[in-house]
């Protein structure tokens, strides 16, 4: 019986590090590995980089392919800042993305360039999540390590490097630095933000290798090694995504996003104009409170976290982190509408509503790129909205979205759809194939469909004017 050809698919994410090695025929998950990260959070959300890479040779060896596995690719968290020295040491931990301090320099490059134009030259409105924005934080408040920096590298960048000693990106996680076009880095931008273009990786092109595995690392020395991307892009093609088909993740942070034909430019902020990993674009929306501010509010109120109860007139907006949809990076948590009856099975409802109504209001403008008409869900309501994410298995989410949006809810039954798209992007190496075709080949997407509810349109409109009324309080000024 001839041997499979395995690939491993790396998942470095801001809480740990997860690895698939798969069948590249069957797309069949042959072992896993996983291994922790550690965030501090004492000032902002960082981390040390160098655990990372140890996680991701702990992760890798786990999966029991390490010797055996024939190409690797690492989908990782965008928008990190990692800062290495000439000799490729940390300058300092990385800056994740959802260190909101750099928020006030993101702000400055709004109003330097102006809203339209970064949506027309860079495609996206940089918030304080955007790499770019990062840079001139570092340049601002610790100019002696941004003097130290001699690469600046996104954190699939930095493990790719490591695993290859080549310096290279892709155009799916440089999208997400605030300084590439498709034409290349942004001269103006890197000069504002005084950071040298000799710093940066070169963009390695999609279904290329970035380099082979060099001695010393998890796998075998010679191994290739696919470009990677970043953590949203690599579930796209953990999907085998097709243009217009709506995605919804659910975990530490919200993300609603497609496959688009079109180059998004959303002035407004609301919608990221990512590229995707391979040719096209991916129009997202993001959200920093999720799964996470739920479970906590649902700690505070001592219940379990699908203990919800419905009715009920209160609104709960959990922005324990700040937020990025709305755009308030110093806002908190907000409760309105509290009556005597209201009961904590409720208050917990409101949570997961104001967790998802940011989400489910920019889905429009996200299908909106390449044409989809206007209205709550847009495009075609029949189609059903992908859900994925941590949350996405849990009782209570499933019947917020179906609720909120009046959408079927599908439930792709592959796992770890980051660490499979990267999978995948290590097989098509072998095949020869594009990396999402070879995720529709596997069926990644395949899944139960949950019927559609009717839209709780007294819900929506109670929580728009609530979060319309509150902005004031919430402000977007530093505290």
């Amino acid at each position: 019986m001839a041997h499979p050809q395995v690939v491993i698919g790396v998942d470095s994410s801001t809480q740990s590090t997860k690895a698939l090695a798969v069948d590249a025929e069957t797309g069949k998950v042959l072992g896993e590995g996983r291994a922790p990260h550690r965030v501090d959070s004492r000032h902002g959300q960082e981390s040390d980089p160098d655990q990372w890479w140890d996680a991701l040779t702990t992760a890798v060896a786990a999966t029991g392919w390490a010797d055996r596995a024939q190409a690797l690719a690492i989908g990782g968290q965008q928008h990190g800042l990692v800062t290495l020295d000439a000799a490729g040491r940390p300058v300092r931990p990385a800056l994740l993305w959802n260190d909101v301090r750099s928020a006030p320099q993101a702000a400055e490059l709004v109003r330097k360039f102006g809203a339209q134009w970064w949506a027309t030259e860079i495609g996206s409105v940089p918030g304080a999540s955007f790499t770019a924005a990062k840079w001139a934080w570092l340049r601002a408040t610790e100019p002696g390590n941004a003097d130290r920096t001699a690469a600046v590298r996104l954190p699939h960048d930095h493990l790719t490097e490591r695993l290859t000693g080549t310096a290279t990106t892709d155009r799916g996680d440089a999208s997400g630095t605030g300084w590439w076009t498709p034409d290349g880095y942004h001269a103006a931008v890197l000069d504002h933000i005084g950071l040298d273009p000799a710093l940066l990786p070169a963009v390695t092109p999609a279904g290329t290798a970035a380099g082979h595995a060099l001695p010393g690392g998890p796998l075998r020395p010679g191994t290739p090694i696919a470009t990677g991307t970043g953590d949203n892009m690599a579930a796209a093609l953990g999907l085998g995504l097709t243009p217009g088909t709506p995605v919804l993740s659910l975990g530490t942070s919200g993300t609603v996003y497609t496959v688009a034909r079109n180059r998004p430019a959303d002035p407004t902020g609301t919608v990221a104009g990512f590229a995707d990993a391979l040719d096209g674009w991916l129009p997202l929306a993001c959200t920093l409170n999720c799964t996470l501010a739920v479970d906590r509010i649902a700690t505070l109120l001592g219940r379990d976290r699908q203990d919800v109860e419905p009715g009920g007139t209160a609104v709960l907006l959990p922005y324990l982190d700040g937020e990025r949809t709305p755009a308030l990076p110093h806002a908190s948590g907000l409760l309105h509408g509290l009556r005597h009856d209201t009961t904590p099975g409720q208050l917990l409802q409101a949570a997961y509503d104001g967790a998802a109504y940011s989400l489910l209001a920019a889905l429009g403008d996200v299908l909106a790129v390449d044409g989809a008409v206007e209205g709550p869900g847009a495009a075609d309501p029949e189609q059903p909205i992908l859900l994925i994410g941590g949350g996405a298995q849990g009782r209570a989410w499933q019947d917020t979205v179906r609720r909120l949006s009046g959408r079927p809810v599908q439930l792709p039954a592959a796992r770890e759809l980051v660490a499979l798209g990267a999978a995948a992007q290590a097989a098509a190496l072998l095949t020869g194939e594009r990396a999402d075709a070879v995720a529709r080949r596997w069926g990644t997407a395949d899944g139960p469909v949950l019927p559609a509810l009717a839209r709780d349109d007294a819900a929506l409109e109670r929580i728009a004017t609530t979060i319309s009324q509150a902005a004031a309080l919430q402000g977007d000024g530093a505290p």
